[in-house]
């Protein structure tokens, strides 16, 4: 503009300098839009630069994104080759696994089948034994029945030989009492009479002097005879009861051995009742692992359609913007023919890029082989737990082996006792019967010999059939022997299929630990739904499994209960029987006593008179100290009392309190003069006291005897 202007002519006057303003206003003009002009050029070819280097940035970013889904692409197809031999895989295991797994029905006929096996030998061999101790029982009843009539019967007999011996006593008493009579008579009338003239009627009364003392040691002769065969019967007595008290003693020890074998047999019950349980907790757990594996593969599934399903919403978004990118490539060839240049450098940069991607790549499998190698710990670990189970079932086939061995030593021992109590029950029987047949023919006639040897045969028959009886108990416990040998047999043949499931479960151990490499993620997230509902089980066992205990508990306290019921009745019986040998002997001395002392008839009857009166100034005495219609403390006390003056509150009492003593003074001195006059009638009555007293005391032993006897009926019924 400055060469401008220098080349421009001068001009004249005003209007040159007019002009030359208005030029310099347009150059300054012109320069100020030059200027403009510059700035918007300068921008533009920043902007411009710019939009080149975002061009080939972009251009780079498809690239890289085409590469990245080239190989995602060839990642996914590999995936899905795996997860469909996979499927396969878990197919094929479903449905061994649905061939191997025992249905609820099998399962339930089989657990049937089992206890019908376990429990019938069982419940036969306790309805024997059950037998076995009511047909003990019927016999000690039998035996307790036959004791007690046995003791009333001796004790009748002895009560009338007792009588007899009085009678006899008394009449050959008065017959010496008028033998002496007459002999005082006949010795006056010889003393009176000439000597010579009744020879003869001494001579017949000597010869029947000597009769009647002939006649006297005879009638001593018999009364030893009686005495001795009372204390025989006596004896005879003691040693039936003696041996009834040691059948008692065996029956209870017999019922104690019963109890326990009943015992042991509920607690075998109970053993087979657990394993039931364990080998259906076992196959829970099968069936557990086959819904696990049911559910790994629909998982699997859903997750290959969904990969699926993206695969091929990536594939259109990527023609999408291939379509998008291939409208923009061709518009702009031109630019990307003029910037080859920069591509190379580009290449040079994917180069680099390709190289950190290789880094990212290595690292990655490392990543892969680090969880591949914490897959296989756990797949050890999961062998290691198996191994543990294994050893744990071996430690139960050696415990249920010594369990075994207990049980066939048990078996031996008990059988052994059987047949010792089958011996000493035969002798006890024997010895039994023999006593019994002993006291009969002792007690009955000669007359009845006959009868009693029929009587022995029956029973030589009756002791035919009980040994008949025992035997076939045994032959029953053989029986039940062999099915309890039948039944350890059968749990040798569950231990030799525990074991060949323990194998199969290694194997597929072996086979879960190649696939657990393959679907690590999934199996953890299961096995913590696994160990959930496992602690759930757990705590459902652990709770039925308490009941049972606090059912078992109550039942123990039952049985105690019943137990202390039964010792206290076998107390309050063998109580009862020493109570009545205490009787016996009580009266039996008494016997002694009134044997020793003569006491004559009259005086017995005076006595018992006598006796009678006392009785029934005693009962008055009982009825006036035990009737609340007293005088004294009759309505008329009352009404004297209401009769008195109004006073205060507290002299009512006092008044009564008065009257009661006063009262109570005068019962006591009557009670004493009715004491002493008791005492000198009973110091009248001390040597015909204790004759009274025994007639007394065989009433009451008799009705004792009888009334113990309908009780012990009551109780064996």
């Amino acid at each position: 503009m400055d060469a401008l202007g220098s080349l421009l002519p001068p001009m004249a006057g005003s209007g040159d300098v007019a002009n030359s303003q208005e030029l310099q206003k347009l150059l300054i003009d012109e320069k100020m839009r030059c200027e403009h002009h510059k700035a918007n050029y300068q921008t533009l070819k920043a902007e411009h630069i710019r939009l080149q280097e975002e061009y080939t940035k972009l251009q780079d970013e498809l690239k890289r994104l085409l590469v990245e889904k080239q190989t995602v692409h060839e990642k996914f197809q590999f995936l899905l080759a795996e997860y469909r031999e996979e499927l396969l895989g878990k197919t094929q295991e479903l449905e061994r696994l649905k061939t191997q797994v025992l249905t609820p029905q099998k399962l339930e006929l089989l657990k049937a089948q089992i206890q019908q096996e376990l429990e019938s030998p069982m419940t036969e061999r306790y309805r024997k034994l059950e037998n076995e101790v009511e047909k003990y029982r019927t016999e000690y009843n039998k035996l307790r029945y036959e004791h007690t009539f046995l003791k009333s019967e001796f004790e009748h007999q002895k009560e009338e030989h007792a009588r007899i011996l009085e009678e006899k006593k008394i009449k050959y008493e008065a017959e010496i009492a008028r033998l002496e009579k007459d002999k005082e008579e006949l010795r006056n009338q010889l003393l009176s009479v000439d000597p010579t003239r009744d020879s003869k009627r001494v001579e017949v009364l000597s010869r029947e002097k000597a009769q009647l003392y002939q006649k006297l040691k005879g009638l001593e002769a018999e009364v030893a005879e009686l005495r001795a065969e009372r204390d025989n019967c006596g004896a005879q007595a003691e040693s039936v009861q003696r041996i009834q008290v040691r059948q008692l003693a065996e029956m209870q020890t017999l019922t104690r051995s019963l109890e326990a074998e009943k015992k042991s047999a509920e607690q075998q019950i109970d053993r087979v009742e657990k394993e039931l349980q364990m080998s259906h907790e076992q196959n829970i757990l099968l069936t557990s692992k086959l819904h696990k594996s049911e559910r790994e593969v629909n998982s699997l599934t859903a997750k290959v359609e969904e990969l699926k399903h993206s695969h091929k919403l990536e594939v259109t978004n990527v023609k999408l913007e291939a379509a998008r990118t291939k409208s923009e490539a061709e518009r702009e060839r031109n630019k990307i023919q003029s910037e080859m240049d920069g591509l190379l450098s580009d290449n040079e940069i994917l180069k680099a890029a390709v190289e950190r991607h290789k880094v990212l790549l290595v690292e990655k499998d490392r990543e892969l082989i680090r969880k591949v190698q914490a897959a296989k710990e756990e797949v050890f670990e999961k062998i290691a737990a198996l191994q543990d189970e294994k050893l744990e079932l071996e430690n139960r086939l050696a415990d249920l082996e010594k369990m075994k061995l207990e049980q066939d030593t048990w078996r031996q021992t008990e059988k052994d006792q059987y047949e010792e109590k089958l011996r000493v029950v035969q002798l006890a029987e024997e010895s039994s019967k023999k006593e019994l047949q002993r006291l009969r023919l002792k007690i009955q006639q000669q007359a009845m010999q006959a009868e009693e040897l029929e009587e022995k045969k029956r029973e030589s028959g009756d002791l035919k059939q009980q040994i008949q009886d025992m035997q076939l108990q045994v032959a029953s416990l053989s029986q039940s022997e062999n099915d309890l040998l039948d039944s350890n047999q059968k749990l040798k043949e569950t231990i030799e299929r525990l074991r060949q499931e323990c194998q199969n479960a290694r194997t597929q151990a072996e086979k879960a630990q190649l696939e657990t490499e393959k679907t690590l993620e999934y199996k953890r997230i299961e096995w913590l739904e696994e160990k959930h509902m496992l602690t759930q089980r757990i705590t459902e066992k652990e709770e039925k499994y308490n009941e049972a205990k606090n059912k078992l508990c109550r039942a123990a306290v039952a049985q105690k209960k019943r137990k202390t019921l039964n010792d206290n009745k076998q107390r309050r019986m063998q109580e009862k029987l020493q109570l009545l040998e205490a009787k016996i002997e009580e009266l039996e001395k008494e016997n002694h006593v009134l044997n020793r002392q003569n006491v004559s008839y009259e005086e017995y009857v005076r006595l018992q008179k006598r006796l009678k009166e006392l009785q029934r100034r005693h009962n008055e005495f009982r009825s006036l100290i035990l009737n609340p219609n007293i005088p004294s403390l009759g309505p008329a006390g009352v009404m004297s009392s209401s009769a008195l003056p109004p006073g205060p509150e507290v002299s009512f009492p006092l008044l009564q309190e008065e009257q009661h003593q006063r009262e109570l003074s005068l019962l006591r001195k009557r009670l004493e003069e009715l004491e002493t006059t008791q005492r000198k009638q009973l110091q009248e009555l001390a040597p015909s006291r204790e004759r009274v007293a025994v007639g007394a005391y065989r009433d009451l032993a008799r009705n004792k005897t009888a009334e113990e006897g309908g009780a012990q009926g009551e109780d064996s019924k």
